[in-house]
């Protein structure tokens, strides 16, 4: 073992507080997280950055993660900084003991690093060792720091596949459709021959490129003009693209692949019919990929992939006492997080559906599979034993999401409709591949009647319990130019903004929470759900049913759901036939309650939410009149002080909540047509109490 490093030069590199610490033994013997030693004030570190070289490790990681932009007022000189250890674990089992395995410095703060959202929003501020020094310290190069280039190591990158395809098996290969190939209206760019070409009818390998176009693209598109060009060898002129596409399909090239999908290139963008049927095969476009080529690192299409070319990344290393030192750059998760490529509702369904992802980002490339995530800054390839990876980060658009057919549905949903489009119409577009691929992972039948208007008909009990955001206002999207109907009120889709399942104990809360949780349906009270299809025919949904046995006290009355054939067409409906597609037909019972609005939990203030809010509803049998059940409804305009409801299913019991079975029901307005305005829960005994009428609803 190498004596530690304690020359006078070298100190003439740190402030008057560095100079004082041993950073050889601090790192060999390490330093307990609740007994920090002392670096001062943030403010002071910043200060001394421009000569001390440990301190401008930590100026780095402040300018990194945009503190001072982000939050300009934070007062810094409150924040005492720490200096401690954290061990990193071990890739493998190996014969030395668990003290020589790898530390790393996690420089800390007081009570206001904690909870201040400009850090609490950051990775930790975790200083690595770097691989060339772990010999001094008698310790493996595992989870020490791997000395980056300027570009990416293509080696690398071919070494991280590798590791995948040897250990990881089915896991890490296709799931969707393993037995199929492209279908031949797909095309790839080859890049030996710059053409755009039909998928190969045999099995062959291909990248997928997911990125951001930052705007329109028309001098670079595909079209119908020059379409033919293109196909053949040398048409496609990389002069002409953007930085991002280039940087891809060199970066392509230098793995040794042919093939690469780039949506802007493989798709005819002038041509709707085209789209239409590339956009319905996204899911084997993704799914079959090698793998997917995720551009993180820029805002459009023109910014370059950092690290394929030189001078796009600067790796940052210091030399603190003899030991090479840098600020860990964020994960995987962090890194996307801080993106412009993961506020875009497409890209969602493009990683999620990607068994293997390789993400560009500003500081480095990231390689992630089904079962590890691999970076170039951290030496992490051990083939001794793969699967106790220190680095197995969960995957955040990890697909399907559950072994539950809606609650894999459901993760998707409210994921994507947190990002943004450029063409509102093109919410149900953005999930298509998801919900193709939910079709054949669960065996859900055909998808055109499986998902409608990017709701699971198949569970529709289920579906229809979706709750806007409650910080989003209540506004029907732009539908595409020469769309002549709108999209029906019970379909989320129908609404700008995000959407949420919440749980059944929101509705016994004071405030909306926006938080999913499981939309729970105990017992379905619809026996036959229809639908007005596109021919406007009213063809029968294939729904799952839901029953189960509720133990009721006698004095009780039970609540029986009307029953019967339905024969929607005989019904009778005052409004003007015929009805629009996505019209829901089904039979049940309605009453009218009054509502009124909900105070704060001990103030009486209003819910935080600006667009929505927490409604009683009150029962008119009693004097004076009881709280039976809750509503959320929206603010704009405001509800009436007495509306209509009607009863979809039963949950189990919510606390607080009358003490009984529940019923969840929506808001209906208008006479025939019914539009969904609101969803809450009422009590089973009220319900039954204030006399509902059996209704034919006709749900739009």
């Amino acid at each position: 073992m190498i004596p530690p490093f304690n020359s006078a030069e070298n100190d003439i590199l740190l402030c008057s507080v560095c100079a004082k610490l041993d950073f050889y033994r601090i790192i060999l013997y390490g330093i307990h997280e609740l007994e920090p030693i002392p670096l001062g004030l943030l403010s002071s570190i910043l200060e001394k950055s421009y000569q001390c070289s440990f301190c401008r490790l930590i100026s780095l990681y402040v300018r990194r993660t945009r503190i001072m932009e982000d939050f300009p007022h934070i007062d810094l000189s409150e924040i005492e900084c720490g200096l401690y250890t954290m061990f990193c674990g071990a890739l493998r089992r190996g014969p030395y003991p668990p003290l020589r395995y790898s530390r790393r410095l996690c420089v800390t703060g007081n009570g206001l690093w904690q909870t201040h959202p400009a850090f609490r929003a950051a990775d930790s501020l975790i200083i690595h060792l770097m691989q060339e020094d772990a010999f001094k310290f008698g310790r493996p190069v595992d989870l020490h720091g791997r000395r980056m280039k300027n570009t990416v190591d293509i080696g690398l990158v071919k070494k991280w596949i590798k590791l995948c395809q040897e250990n990881h098996g089915d896991k890490c290969r296709n799931v969707w459709r393993m037995d199929r190939n492209l279908p031949g209206f797909v095309r790839v760019v080859d890049v030996v021959s710059m053409a755009v070409i039909p998928a190969p009818s045999h099995r062959f390998r291909y990248i997928a490129l997911s990125y951001v176009w930052g705007g329109n693209g028309a001098e670079y598109w595909t079209t119908k003009d020059n379409i033919a060009k293109r196909s053949m060898p040398g048409g496609l002129n990389a002069a002409n693209l953007p930085d991002t596409i280039t940087d891809s399909i060199s970066f392509v090239r230098q793995l040794g692949e042919r093939y690469i999908w780039i949506d802007a290139l493989c798709i005819i963008q002038d041509d709707s019919q085209d789209k239409v049927s590339q956009l319905h095969a996204m899911d084997l476009v993704y799914g079959l990929s090698y793998f997917t080529l995720i551009a993180a690192g820029g805002k459009t299409a023109r910014d370059p992939l950092p690290g394929c070319r030189p001078r796009t990344r600067t790796p940052h290393i210091e030399v603190v006492q003899g030991l090479h030192l840098f600020v860990t750059p964020p994960t995987i998760a962090k890194a996307l997080e801080l993106s412009a490529w993961i506020t875009r509702c497409w890209t969602y369904q493009e990683s999620a559906l990607s068994c293997r992802r390789i993400s560009f980002t500003e500081q480095q490339v990231y390689f992630e599979c089904r079962c590890q995530v691999f970076c170039e800054n951290i030496v992490a390839e051990s083939k001794a034993d793969y699967s106790t990876s220190f680095f197995r980060y969960p995957r955040g658009e990890y697909f399907p999401f559950s072994t539950d057919s809606f609650e894999s549905y459901k993760h998707a949903v409210e994921r994507c409709t947190r990002r943004n489009l450029t063409d509102e119409s093109d919410i149900v577009d953005s999930l298509t591949g998801v919900t193709n691929a939910l079709v054949v992972a669960f065996g859900l039948g055909d998808p055109a009647k499986a998902f409608q208007y990017g709701m699971m008909l198949t569970e529709l009990h289920r579906a229809l319990l979706w709750q806007h955001d409650p910080f989003t206002p209540r506004v029907r999207r732009s539908l595409a130019e020469g769309c002549d109907s709108s999209w029906p009120s019970w379909a989320w889709a129908t609404w700008h903004g995000a959407v949420i399942h919440m749980s059944r104990g929101v509705y016994r809360q004071t405030r909306i929470a926006s938080y999913s949780s499981e939309a729970s349906v105990d017992e379905t009270f619809i026996d036959a759900w229809y639908i007005v299809d596109h021919g406007g025919d009213i063809v029968l949904l294939d729904v799952r049913r839901v029953s189960r046995v509720y133990w009721i006290e006698e004095e009780q009355p039970p609540y029986s759901s009307p029953g019967g054939i339905l024969d929607p067409t005989e019904m009778p409906l005052d409004i003007h036939r015929p009805l629009k597609p996505g019209t829901l037909i089904f039979r049940t019972t309605s009453s009218q309650f009054d509502i009124t609005r909900r105070g704060g939990e001990s103030n009486g203030e209003s819910s935080p939410a600006d667009h929505y809010g927490l409604f009683n509803i009150l029962s008119a049998t009693s004097s004076p009149p009881t709280w039976v059940g809750t509503v959320i409804l929206p603010l704009n305009p405001a509800p009436p002080s007495s509306i209509e409801f009607i009863v979809l299913s039963r949950c189990d019991s919510v606390d607080g909540l009358y003490d009984q079975e529940s019923l969840k029901g929506y808001r209906g307005e208008n006479e025939g047509l019914m539009e969904r305005v609101g969803l809450g829960i009422i009590h089973i005994v009220a319900w039954v109490a204030s006399m509902p009428e059996e209704k034919v609803v006709f749900l739009r």
